[in-house]
């Protein structure tokens, strides 16, 4: 009962604190550069592109990305409000996790030594990032492998444009979290540069449910580095090489329900690169490049306390890769142009796991030599922008891979603006996830694995009101997946083996809307409904069709508030509902798979701001699950109650 009155008083403050912001109404003519590979108008595009700004990012103390992104419509990221040590798996429109890409500055990121080599969002500090940009859909004719369901586009922090400028911030909060972060850049005629650092530990708590009358918390530490320097000598011509690193090092648990008081984790992440813009006459050519390292490690030294198999364990997981990408735009006429590009991407890596215990000592090594491979892509668009406000895009890529050939995917997007204020649009468009090395080489490997591939339609409908006191968008999306890789387990042979088996259809809609009450105050709101099936083959060749989506709540729904009282202090107010999931677990004492339903629950944060008059000084405090909410991500692992942050953030 007290739980419901909380939730009343939530929902009545919210119906009160409407607040303006820079972010909160989503402009008509608002320019992003993840649609097209250029920057361009959102009016000027059918795709359908969500933005979160700096502002929003600053006014994120107390957060990392992963909670970030979770409140946003149609992203469902599993272990963000857990132990800030446990993995965050990115669910877009209820999509697998390898289904996802993630890119930085434009550049696609992976993790080769991965399962499934999607990349490690704890590997980035928010401190760091300018915007980001979230582009659902199909969009592997720019992209290339993994976005089938669409592109989180990071954007690192920009040079200022002054000779010398600078930010900082620190925080504390629950369980002992201290948060410091410290940037300087600098530009003249020549020469530009930008420094970066942020440090996080938090004591946290034990990470998984547990009855042990000895469990412990299990702590986290993460390190982030960045450096971009460059120069703008020549109008023609410039060159920015960059270097980031991330280190990531936690205490984690065994499984579900099983707490472990020395097992440890340690990963490094490492982005090296350049990019580079010049002109030839008046078309304008860009090269990226990017060398991409992870390696982690994992300790079981099982003396402390035992809840496994082994009485130690190491293993270790390398991967590097290549990434190499140029392409231009041809400005054909007035209202047509052209994209065109070639992109190579070579990756290995090197695994390797050793372990004792009841069967005696096991061992597995698997060598770059071994797991690598390589795919070139050949990619072009044409965009074509009539007077009439119609616009469309038509594209292709056709993929090379050293392994399983060729294969070819393309998008179609046409979209009509009516009075500059409603925008129609629908996208088809087609994609496909390249099989990761351990898929392809390992004890389970299949060399003879296909692609996954997908067909995604969307339509829907962008209303704007003259002023841009008011945004809404509708948009509902049905996605195909076909041959996607299922782990293969032959009960006869006692043989397992990665095959291309299933068939993957999603659906759902989304309802997203922003509205000014007045200068000082506004409001936004967005509902997300995802729905799901797989199909196997099973005994006598015979399919079976059943509902797979775990984790991941049909429904979602949100409600923001922010409010400018005067010119000192700002507060913001967000209400989150997650809707029942379907869930499975390994029980270690039964040893086999439980299915259970995990109930919804809702989340109230709070943010407060105040600035300090006459100077550039901030302080913010953050409440997390105000309430107190009793819920689970994952099942058998805890999730955090009531916490707290409070903090400053400084310009200069």
């Amino acid at each position: 009962m007290k739980k419901k009155n909380f939730m009343l008083t939530a929902l009545l403050i919210s119906s009160r604190l409407f607040a303006q912001n820079d972010s909160s109404i989503q402009l008509l003519d608002e320019v992003v550069v993840t649609a097209n590979k250029y920057a361009n108008k959102t009016s000027l595009t059918g795709k359908v592109i969500t933005v979160i700004t700096r502002q929003q990012l600053e006014r994120s103390g107390g957060k990392d990305l992963a909670q970030v992104l979770s409140e946003q419509a149609g992203l469902s990221i599993n272990g963000a409000n857990s132990n800030f040590g446990k993995d965050k798996s990115v669910y877009l429109r209820g999509a697998n996790t390898a289904y996802t890409l993630i890119t930085i500055d434009g550049v696609p990121v992976y993790d080769p030594s991965g399962i499934g080599a999607n990349f490690d969002i704890r590997n980035f500090s928010i401190s760091n990032i300018e915007r980001i940009e979230i582009l659902k859909g199909s969009q592997s004719t720019l992209y290339g492998s993994d976005a089938l369901a669409g592109v989180i586009n990071i954007i690192t922090k920009k040079v200022s444009g002054k000779s010398f400028a600078g930010n900082s911030s620190l925080s504390y909060g629950t369980n002992n979290s201290i948060n410091g972060a410290i940037g300087i850049d600098g530009k003249n005629e020549k020469i530009n540069y930008s420094i970066a650092y942020n440090q996080f530990t938090t004591d946290g708590f034990n990470e998984t449910i547990s009855s042990s009358a000895n469990a412990d918390k299990d702590g986290y530490a993460q390190k982030n580095i960045s450096v971009s320097f460059g120069t703008d000598k020549s109008k023609n011509w410039n060159i920015q090489p960059y270097f980031r690193f991330a280190k990531l090092k936690g205490d984690i648990d065994q499984g579900a329900f099983t707490d472990e008081l020395d097992y440890t984790f340690d990963q490094q992440s490492l982005q090296s690169g350049l990019s580079s813009t010049f002109l030839i006459g008046k078309t304008k050519f860009n090269l990226l490049y990017n060398y991409n390292s992870i390696s982690r490690e994992y300790i079981d030294d099982s003396t402390k306390s035992r809840n496994g198999y082994d009485t130690y364990s190491k293993g270790t997981y390398s991967g590097a890769e290549h990434f190499v990408d140029f392409y231009t735009h041809f400005q054909l006429n007035s209202n047509l142009k052209l994209t065109g590009g070639v992109d190579f991407r070579k990756s290995n890596s090197d695994q390797s796991y050793f372990s004792l215990g009841f069967f005696g000592p096991y061992n597995t090594n698997y060598s770059k030599d071994k797991l690598k491979q390589q795919q070139l892509g050949l990619y072009a668009a044409l965009n074509l922008s009539t007077a009439k406000n119609f616009s469309l895009e038509v594209g292709n890529r056709i993929n090379l891979h050293s392994e399983y050939g060729s294969n070819y995917v393309f998008n179609f997007n046409p979209s009509l603006l009516i009075n500059q204020q409603l925008k129609l649009f629908a996208n088809l468009s087609s994609a496909y996830r390249t099989p990761s090395l351990y898929q392809l080489f390992s004890a389970y490997g299949n060399k003879n694995l296909k692609p996954e591939t997908a067909i995604t339609f969307e339509s829907g409908l962008h209303y704007f009101t003259n002023n841009n006191n008011f945004s809404g968008k509708l948009v509902a999306f049905k996605r195909n997946v076909k041959d996607v890789i299922f782990f293969y387990y032959n009960p006869l042979t006692w043989e397992s083996q990665y095959i291309n088996q299933d068939k993957q259809n999603d659906f759902g809609a989304e309802v997203e809307f922003s509205v000014a009450v007045s200068k000082q105050n506004s409001v936004k709101a967005f509902y997300t409904f995802v729905d799901g099936e797989i199909t196997s083959k099973i005994a006598n060749n015979r399919d079976t069709t059943y509902n797979n989506l775990l984790r991941r709540p049909k429904n979602s729904f949100g409600i923001s508030t922010e409010s400018q009282l005067g010119k000192q202090f700002y507060i913001s107010n967000s209400l989150h509902f997650f809707g029942k999931r379907k869930d499975a677990y390994f029980d270690n004492q039964t040893y086999s798979t439980v299915n259970v339903t995990l109930k919804n629950y809702v989340l109230w944060n709070i943010y407060l701001e105040y600035s300090l008059p006459k100077t550039k000084l901030k302080f913010f405090t953050t409440l997390k699950n105000i309430t107190n909410s009793k819920y689970t991500e994952v099942s058998g692992f805890a999730t955090s109650a009531f916490q707290a942050t409070g903090g400053l953030r400084l310009n200069f």
